[in-house]
Order: C-alpha cells, then sequence, then structure tokens
C-alpha cells in the first residue's frame, strides 16, 4: 500500500463522503450559475417586494416623500387652496399610515428573501471551510508520512554510515600479537 493510500484508509467514512459530496456540488456548480436565482426566475411578487425596499429605501425617496410633506403642510396651514387637511393634519396621518402598513410587508418579504439567500451563502461557506479543513489535514498526513519515510532513510544511512567507519576503523588499527 502506498503512502498517499495509507492516508485515504486513515480518513473517517463520514469525511470522505462529506468530500465527495462538495466535490460533486463544485462540478455543478461549474456547469451552473452558481445556484443563485437570477432576476429572471423570481417571481411577480418578489419583484415587486424588491423594487419597493429599493425604492423606500432610497434617499431619492426620503427627499420626494419630505417635498411632499412639507408643501401638504404648507398648502394647508397658509390655506393658498382650500384647506382640504386642516391641521392635525389627520388625512395626512392616513396616508402615511397606509403607506407603512403596506410598505412593511413588501420591505420585510424582501429581507427574508435576502436572508434566506445569506443563509445558503453562509451554509455554502461552511461547508468549503470543512473541505479545506479537511483537504489540510489530508496534506498535513502527507507531510507527516514524507518526513517519516525521510527520517527512516536517514536512519538508515547513518547507519550504514556508521558500520562503513567502524569497519574503516578496524581495518586501519594496528594489529597486536597475542602472547
Amino acid at each position: 500500500m502506498s503512502v498517499v493510500e495509507d492516508i485515504k484508509h486513515d480518513l473517517k467514512d463520514a469525511e470522505r463522503q462529506l468530500l465527495v459530496q462538495l466535490r460533486l456540488m463544485r462540478r455543478n456548480l461549474r456547469t451552473q450559475n452558481g445556484g443563485a436565482r437570477t432576476a429572471d426566475e423570481l417571481t411577480l411578487g418578489q419583484k415587486i417586494a424588491d423594487w419597493v425596499a429599493g425604492t423606500m429605501g432610497s434617499w431619492k425617496f426620503i427627499i420626494i416623500q419630505t417635498t411632499i410633506l412639507f408643501v401638504w403642510i404648507v398648502l394647508n396651514v397658509t390655506a393658498y387652496v382650500q384647506k382640504w387637511d386642516p391641521y392635525p393634519f389627520i388625512l395626512l396621518n392616513l396616508a402615511l399610515s397606509f403607506q407603512a402598513a403596506y410598505a412593511a410587508p413588501f420591505i420585510m418579504m424582501s429581507q427574508n428573501r435576502q436572508q434566506d439567500i445569506d443563509r445558503k451563502v453562509a451554509e455554502e461557506d461552511h461547508r468549503v471551510n470543512i473541505k479545506a479543513e479537511l483537504e489540510i489535514e489530508l496534506l498535513h498526513q502527507k507531510i507527516d508520512a514524507l518526513r517519516e519515510k525521510e527520517v527512516l532513510a536517514l536512519t538508515g544511512a547513518i547507519a550504514d554510515l556508521t558500520e562503513l567507519l567502524k569497519a574503516e576503523r578496524a581495518a586501519k588499527a594496528p594489529k597486536t600479537p597475542k602472547g
């Protein structure tokens, strides 16, 4: 069995299955658009929710709404035109309440959809991180195995050199007569 096969054998079944799943997902993502829904795939309700949230969350909307409110109040206070909504501006309050009542669900739908997208991205990031961790662990095991082989080879070389040195010293040592 080779070193790589030994290391692969050490991986747990769950880790191996996770690696296989992640590799399949990576292949699928290469062939698809990344799994994210494009604007064409969104439902009409999702498109409207995104448009409302995008519009109401802009400075342009804030400025236009502030201008309209200011003009409404000025026209009703100065009575330039017939007072259709005298102070305390009950009609204006009703209109703003309707706006808030309908805007909040649209914005929440858009945020929920974005939250789902973010959750899916976070899950994918988590899977990628786990895969990276497993791959790094596999690389560590390979390096450790290579280092162990290298240490064994060096130890063998040192033993061989030691034997050679002993033999050479024994050959050079003066022979003393027995007697």
